[in-house]
């Protein structure tokens, strides 16, 4: 699998990502740190504990992390959670929608995460 296959297979904007970091030997060496960085983790344990600071911290991470790599079903499925949560901006969605945007984003990291792993196998 090449990177633009991978882009293709988990929703990402491979131009994107190549305006961004230049090149395709960038582009892989960040990629790869995804799945083994805390981000995905981080707004998880946020969630359990619906701790708005950290919330907003964790998915505003997450979302710079996908957004630089051209990674745009990830960094969008984040933004909602960033913007709830943004210091000044009141809440507009119940703890239970946060839980449900959660578990998209969840659903949605794994796809990205078994691609990437499938990706550096060389499938």
């Amino acid at each position: 699998m090449t990177i633009k296959e991978l882009y293709d297979r988990i929703g990402g904007n491979y131009d994107q990502a190549v305006r961004v970091m230049k090149s395709d030997r960038l582009i892989d060496k960040y990629v790869r740190k995804l799945t083994a960085s805390q981000v995905a983790e981080s707004l998880a344990e946020a969630g359990k504990t619906m701790d708005p600071v950290k919330l907003f911290e964790s998915a505003h991470a997450m979302k710079g992390v996908c957004s630089n790599l051209g990674l745009e079903a990830l960094a969008n499925a984040v933004n909602e959670i960033t913007e709830e949560f943004r210091p000044g901006n009141a809440r507009r969605l119940s703890d239970a929608d946060v839980q449900s945007r959660l578990d998209a984003i969840a659903r949605q990291y794994q796809i990205t995460a078994e691609g990437i792993r499938d990706y550096e196998q060389g499938k």
